[in-house]
């Protein structure tokens, strides 16, 4: 039992059934419950989770990445020129926007690692420079901050696929959930990161090559944030300079939700995973609701400031327990 409440994805797992008990019950018969109301947030907790899943790891070494957005943006006005402008094939394209997505990952770990600078501001002034680029070369070369995105069948099946209202991110982001808690449970590297984050330099004492770990998290912030922008312009049949920017905290605020500790050190995949699903739920709920939408910033702070009230009560009442 002490065991179980440790656990890191307790608090969100009890605010997850929470919240959507309480949307169920106050949108019966509107449809929240049905099989097109599930997908639509599924679809929502998704795109979001696959970014989430590397920056909720990525805090748990310790450290932020609030470049995401303008990257997402970045990644899909990559492919929309590349194809659109250029004529190059979209698998290149893709190609080119993931290893795009890599290398300002890769910026900003050596950014982080070589000057000791916070990456909360590193990553945010990255942000800003990655958007001001996007935008600067594709009206540069284009004349344009948002353009189509020619596509092929073999693409759209990869990345746009829908069965019903359900889109084939969701697939994705199980998959990223899958490939991201063996990492941290499971090998070597997952120890190194939890070591990372828990006291660096303890665990730079014991040989874990922490510049290494925290550089790697964030090329996988990266490449993510770049997927996602690939999965969007794919689906919308367009890239946008503006495509992400909401995820530049809404991807910090669900790993917190799920257990994640700003400090680092401490966090699941689980969690994170059931962080974003709330956050799909609070979204999607509200709506059919059918109360004014002038309140929903408010109703949707209030539900996320409660969950993290219930996280962090089930922690404190774990470490307790311990003792």
């Amino acid at each position: 039992m002490t065991s179980l409440l440790r656990r890191p994805e307790l608090g969100a797992f009890a605010a997850f059934i929470l919240t959507y008990v309480f949307f169920a019950i106050a949108t019966h018969g509107a449809g929240f419950v049905s099989i097109n109301g599930t997908a639509g947030w599924l679809n929502l907790a998704a795109e979001l989770g696959i970014v989430a899943i590397p920056v909720g790891m990525l805090m748990i070494s310790g450290e932020f990445d609030l470049s995401i957005g303008s990257t997402v943006g970045a990644a899909s006005m990559v492919v929309a020129i590349a194809t659109s402008f250029y004529g190059m094939p979209i698998w290149p394209a893709i190609g080119l926007a993931l290893l795009i997505g890599g290398l300002v990952g890769l910026a900003n770990g050596m950014a982080v690692v070589r000057t000791n600078l916070p990456s909360f501001i590193v990553t945010l002034a990255t942000n800003f420079i990655v958007i001001g680029a996007t935008m600067g070369f594709s009206r540069l070369i284009a004349n344009v901050t948002s353009s189509s995105i020619v596509s092929s069948d073999t693409a759209h099946a990869v990345f746009a696929a829908r069965w019903g209202q359900a889109n084939i991110s969701i697939l994705w982001w199980l998959g990223a959930a899958i490939v991201g808690g063996w990492v941290l449970s499971k090998t070597t590297f997952g120890n190194w990161v939890y070591a990372t984050g828990g006291n660096m330099q303890a665990a730079r004492g014991a040989g874990v090559p922490v510049e290494r770990v925290k550089i790697i998290l964030f090329i996988a912030t990266g490449v993510a944030a770049a997927f996602v922008g690939v999965l969007q312009g794919v689906q919308w049949n367009s890239g946008n300079s503006t495509y992400g920017q909401g995820y530049v905290f809404q991807a910090p605020i669900v790993a917190v939700i799920g257990g994640v500790l700003l400090g680092g050190g401490y966090g699941s995949v689980a969690g994170i995973f059931l962080g974003t699903a709330l956050f799909g739920v609070i979204s999607t709920g509200i709506f059919y609701t059918g109360w004014n939408t002038d309140w929903i910033q408010l109703f949707l702070g209030v539900l996320l400031a409660l969950a993290v009230l219930a996280n962090n009560y089930v922690r404190r009442f774990a470490l307790m327990a311990r003792r």
